[in-house]
């Protein structure tokens, strides 16, 4: 049965159930299936999905009910820390005063607060917060005040802001915003205090520039201008005039920075770049001479993040090895490594240290621990758990572990991946589901699978996510070798997967479904029509059906930027080229059952990608689920609407992949 939530399908559902209840006293009553179903709310647009029986969305239960909670700064006195979670339908920003203490919410808004989170760093009477509305992007810079709980709008309501940074005496904040115009971020300038200060520092030209720091006498602002993955730029911007001046120039090797912060005494940086190497290596940048010095570069991985303690004696870095996080220090003065705290194993992001020096605070997740703030002390060595994110009452330690694996693809890349494994008790070869990554030069790592562990547990559904070609973590070559031209390539890699699946003894390549989002949606609609006689279903959540009119219609801020990685449009070989490719224009070959899932306000794909892909299979007969939430935008982040994705999805799941 096809239904729309709107006020039409609630009047018919209480039409329905009116009528089957209008009978003689006595008559036994028929059973109406939609009153043992879930009513959708009305934000939701539902297409093709039958109803959702409540049997199913019992059944799913606890493995929708995972928290997590994200590490957000420290308080600059007190041994107690911000973190961003959700008790309710989204993320806000909650206080912790000790570990294992309680969260204490601070924020309650209908949307989500998830980033531009710093913290007053004198007395930390205030903090800062952005905030979008329904997913659009638009995201908006408040202050909060400690004292009484009130929100102040810093911005001016309308334009997308981001990147927030204050500086050391806190008087001040910049930002990047598309003010000016919808396609250029420039730098803007507030006193946090005083929401009528704001003001444009510095006009910039393009769509990705960022701020990353304030030198230590608050003087200039440290800029990053990305370009590509694979090309970005740094600047010093004066906080007094706007004058930029660009640190690291154009050469014949393309260059990727990817983290930078200023030394203590204000002569130099401490970067992560690929300059000279294929991974990210942590270096030393001298203001003075432009000399480029590498520090700990031994490490064969990418440098994902760094911090410089407040004394500017020790450099906290992490490394993703292979998916794995690992913590390194580094001691300025002898430029040697120091012993690091032992972290347990697992994705560690947004290290940043507390005032004393002595601690550092981090976010980190693995398959049997859902995100969680957590600190390190770099003198004792201790390893603190301050939050303790719920599993829904389920038993983490019972969750499947991730197993890397390798294939060899057309023309003999070796590819890498991860297998998670149903519990032993599922007999005879195990249905799969392939979740491809988005980015596209992103990499899964094996953090917590939350709601997926539902498939795993009472389906007995195996999971692959592969690191296709073009994803990040196993260097700049092989990020690249899906650009441009290439594109159809790293959905070959998919095939070669496929192989690699009828070749395991456990799985069956006869039950595959794909699925993915954003460029993962892209890749999972490519597979689709390119080997559609070799899976059993599909799921797409956000993806571009057709690079052409993704391009033409995506954000202006964001469009240069994507040229880069899938060709620019406006060339008429390119044109030629990704019409050909795109999935829309394939759609014909689909004869397997079909999930699109959209946000309406998706500022980076436009809701209409997945409109002219859902139309057009349609008229080839296939079965097509699709899903819009009025109120999203590049995915679902509202938990009542991540809650009927789960059930559609398992129904979707029992539907089309099991049977």
């Amino acid at each position: 049965m096809n239904t729309r939530s709107s006020a039409a399908s609630a009047a018919l559902l209480l039409a329905l159930l009116a009528a089957c209840s209008s009978t003689a006293p006595g008559t036994p009553v028929a059973e109406s299936p939609l009153e043992n179903s879930i009513a959708p709310g009305e934000n939701l647009v539902i297409e093709g999905i039958p109803p959702i029986p409540r049997s199913l969305a019992d059944a799913v239960g606890r493995y929708g009910e995972f928290r997590q909670a994200f590490f957000a700064g420290w308080h600059p006195t007190k041994r107690e820390l911000l973190v961003v979670t959700r008790f309710g339908d989204t993320y806000q920003v909650h206080q912790v005063a000790m570990p294992g203490g309680a969260r204490r919410q601070l924020t309650f808004f209908r949307e989500n607060v998830f980033s531009g989170i710093q913290i007053d760093p004198e007395a930390g009477a205030f903090f800062t917060f952005l905030k979008d509305v329904g997913g659009d992007e638009n995201f908006q810079l408040y202050r909060y005040d400690m004292a009484d709980g009130e929100s102040t709008l810093l911005s001016d309501g309308r334009s997308r802001n981001t990147s927030v940074r204050i500086s050391h005496s806190g008087q001040r904040l910049v930002y990047s915003s598309n003010h000016r115009n919808p396609d250029d971020m420039d730098l803007w300038l507030v006193d946090p205090r005083d929401a009528r200060s704001s003001r444009l520092l510095s006009e910039l030209q393009g769509g990705a520039f960022e701020a990353l720091e304030w030198s230590p006498d608050d003087s200039q602002v440290l800029v990053l201008e990305g370009l590509s993955i694979n090309e970005s730029y740094l600047w010093l911007v004066d906080a007094a005039s706007g004058a930029k001046t660009r640190l690291t120039e154009k050469g014949a090797e393309q260059v990727s920075w990817s983290d930078a912060h200023f030394a203590k005494d204000g002569q130099g940086l401490y970067v992560a770049t690929d300059q000279g190497s294929e991974f990210q290596r942590l270096a030393y940048l001298d203001l003075a001479t432009k000399q480029l010095t590498f520090l700990a570069s031994d490490i064969p991985w990418d440098v994902e993040g760094l911090d410089v303690s407040p004394d500017g004696k020790t450099v906290a870095f992490v490394v993703d090895e292979d998916g794995i996080s690992s913590l390194h220090l580094l001691d300025t003065a002898t430029r040697s490594e120091l012993a690091a705290p032992r972290l347990p194993a697992g994705v560690v992001s947004g290290i940043r240290w507390h005032p004393d020096g002595k601690e550092l605070g981090l976010t980190l997740e693995s398959a049997r621990n859902p995100a969680d703030a957590w600190s390190a002390n770099v003198t004792t060595g201790e390893v603190t758990r301050w939050t303790f994110s719920e599993t829904g009452g389920l038993d983490a330690s019972t969750f499947a572990e991730a197993e890397p694996i390798h294939w060899k693809s057309f023309d003999g890349l070796s590819i890498a991946g991860f297998l998670y494994r149903p519990p032993k008790s599922f007999a005879g070869k195990r249905p799969v589901i392939v979740d491809i990554h988005g980015g596209p030069e992103g990499q899964y790592r094996p953090g917590f699978l939350g709601s997926d562990n539902y498939f795993l547990d009472k389906l007995g559904v195996a999971q692959i996510y592969p690191n296709v070609r073009g994803s990040s973590g196993y260097g700049k070559t092989f990020l690249k070798l899906d650009n441009g031209f290439r594109r159809m390539d790293s959905v070959a890699d998919i095939s070669a997967l496929l192989d690699w699946i009828r070749a395991q003894p456990d799985l069956d390549p006869e039950r595959v479904m794909v699925r993915g989002g954003s460029y993962g949606g892209f890749m999972t609609l490519a597979v689709a029509t390119s080997y559609d006689e070799r899976i059993r279903c599909s799921l797409d959540v956000v993806g571009p059906s057709n690079f052409v009119t993704f391009l033409e219609n995506t954000s202006g801020y964001r469009r240069d930027l994507r040229r880069v990685e899938y060709g620019d449009e406006t060339d008429p070989a390119m044109r030629e080229f990704l019409l050909g490719i795109a999935p829309v224009r394939n759609a014909r070959k689909i004869t397997k059952p079909l999930f699109v899932v959209q946000g309406k306000n998706d500022p980076r794909v436009p809701a209409t990608e997945s409109e002219q892909m859902v139309a057009t299979v349609r008229e080839n007969g296939t079965p097509v689920w699709y899903l819009m939430a009025k109120d999203e935008g590049h995915g679902f982040a509202k938990k009542t609407n991540l809650d009927y994705l789960l059930w559609a999805s398992a129904a979707f799941v029992n539907e089309h992949l099991l049977k």
